[in-house]
């Protein structure tokens, strides 16, 4: 039943998303390092990620010798919200277990530990009992990071969207900016980088990998640099590569 009302609030709000869709293009300049993931089409279910850094001449430099394999959502690749201009087919939208595809800002690192990893240097957030990530469409806070200082007056609805703790998944989450700014009902919520549960088992729409390699990209993630996250199927990015400078893998 809530997959059904969320379908039909979607169908709504498409008239006012696709009318509001920008039409200037964002670009990549003022970016100095990206995490990026291509597949093979949009029913890929992982990949390949591989971190570049900008040099000084403007170019593009991958960081690491060796790539880190990714799981993604089980169901493949939609596109999602994020700097591009959004499109009006096969649009991300919650519980679809599709991945969003497009460029994103990477957001702060969440996680249980008192610190990120020796030799991190990027926004930290610990989570406690007081935190929580809406993916309800229906409260006002949907897709954004909630903390509640005095639990005796917390919302009748934190119980049910806290953010879970004790789970070797979530040790570490990056946040995936996704529909974020502002976030449209329906449209996926809490996208993130996070460990991997398993070496097969995929995602209903997060990027995940080992947590070695995870903890490698929080050491490469610096806040100055203004990293930015793609995901896109190999057509797709041989198409905008031009567009957005994108670096020639």
């Amino acid at each position: 039943m809530r997959s059904i009302m969320v379908a039909l609030f979607i169908l709504s709000t498409l008239q006012y998303s696709w009318a509001n869709t920008p039409t200037k293009r964002n670009d990549l300049r003022e970016v100095k390092q990206l995490l990026i993931v291509i597949t093979e089409d949009w029913k890929s279910t992982k990949g390949k990620l591989i971190c570049f850094e900008k040099r000084l001449n403007g170019t593009w430099s991958s960081v690491f010798k060796e790539h880190f394999p990714v799981l993604l959502g089980k169901n493949g690749l939609a596109w999602g919200i994020g700097i591009h201009p959004t499109k009006k087919e096969k649009m991300k939208i919650e519980g679809d277990g599709r991945s969003p595809a497009g460029i994103f800002k990477v957001g702060k690192v969440y996680g249980e530990s008192e610190s990120l990893p020796k030799g991190s240097n990027y926004p930290y957030h610990k989570i406690s009992e007081h935190d929580a990530w809406v993916d309800d469409p229906k409260n006002p806070f949907y897709n954004q990071h909630v903390k509640i200082e005095n639990l005796k007056d917390k919302p009748d609805w934190f119980e049910s969207q806290r953010m879970r703790l004790g789970d070797p998944a979530y040790r570490w989450l990056i946040e995936i900016r996704h529909n974020s700014n502002p976030p449209k009902p329906g449209y996926g919520s809490a996208i993130f980088f996070h460990v991997r549960r398993t070496p097969e088992r995929r995602t209903t729409g997060c990027t995940v990998m080992s947590i070695t390699d995870i903890e490698k990209l929080i050491k490469f993630l610096k806040e100055k640099n203004n990293p930015h996250y793609i995901l896109l199927p190999r057509k797709e990015y041989d198409k905008k590569r031009p567009l957005y400078k994108f670096p020639k893998l």
